[in-house]
C-alpha cells in the first residue's frame, strides 16, 4: 500500500466528502487521524461500529443527526461535538437542508483511512449508493476485527460473505486489494 499524503479527499458519489487532514500523536502513543467532512442533506453512513476507535465530530455548519441502536435520533448544531467511544454502534446524517460541515478525528487511526478510501471508491464505481457487493463482502470480512456494519445481518456476514469472497477471488475481483494492510487485532 502506498503511503498517504495530506491533506487528501475522498468522495463516495452519494453526497459524502471526507478530507483526511493529518495524523498527529494521540493518547497512549497511538496516532489520531484528523478529518473534515461535508455531507449533503439526507446523506450519511449506515449504522456501524468501530471496535477499537473513538470517533468525534464537531459541527461547523449545518445540523447533524445521530442515532444509536434502539434510541431516538439526537441532533447537534454549530459548535457542538458528538463523540462515539470505541464499540459504540452509531450512524449519523445531515438533518438540514444545506451541506453539513464537521471537523473531527478518529483515534487510533489504524486502518480507517484505507477502509474508507476503498469503500468510497467502490461506491463511486457502483453509482454512489452502495459499494459493489463483492467489494463490500471483501472489506467487511477482512476488517471485521476493526469495523462492523450493524445493518447487515450477522448470518449474512458470517456465512454468505465468506462464500462471496471465495467466489470473488476465483473471478479475480480483488487484484486492487493486493497491497491491503493487515487487519488490526488487539
Amino acid at each position: 500500500m502506498e503511503p498517504f499524503t495530506y491533506p487528501h479527499t475522498i468522495d463516495n458519489g452519494a453526497g459524502e466528502r471526507l478530507t483526511f487532514l493529518r495524523r498527529v500523536p494521540g493518547t497512549d502513543g497511538c496516532e489520531r487521524l484528523e478529518v473534515e467532512n461535508v455531507v449533503a442533506p439526507g446523506a450519511g453512513p449506515p449504522m456501524h461500529v468501530h471496535h477499537y476507535q473513538q470517533e468525534s465530530l464537531k459541527v461547523v455548519r449545518g445540523r447533524l443527526a445521530y442515532q444509536r441502536p434502539g434510541q431516538p435520533a439526537q441532533f447537534a448544531g454549530p459548535g457542538e461535538t458528538v463523540t462515539f467511544p470505541a464499540g459504540d454502534a452509531h450512524r449519523f446524517w445531515n438533518a438540514g437542508e444545506e451541506d453539513l460541515c464537521c471537523t473531527g478525528y478518529i483515534e487510533p487511526a489504524d486502518n480507517i483511512e484505507y477502509f474508507l478510501r476503498e469503500v468510497y471508491a467502490s461506491m463511486k464505481r457502483a453509482g454512489g449508493h452502495r459499494p459493489d457487493p463483492f467489494d463490500a463482502a471483501f472489506l467487511t470480512t477482512r476488517y471485521r476485527s476493526e469495523f462492523a456494519m450493524v445493518d447487515i445481518p450477522a448470518p449474512v456476514q458470517r456465512f454468505v460473505f465468506p462464500v462471496q469472497v471465495a467466489l470473488g477471488r476465483r473471478l479475480g475481483k480483488y487484484k486492487r486489494y493486493a497491497g491491503a494492510p493487515e487487519p488490526v487485532r488487539r
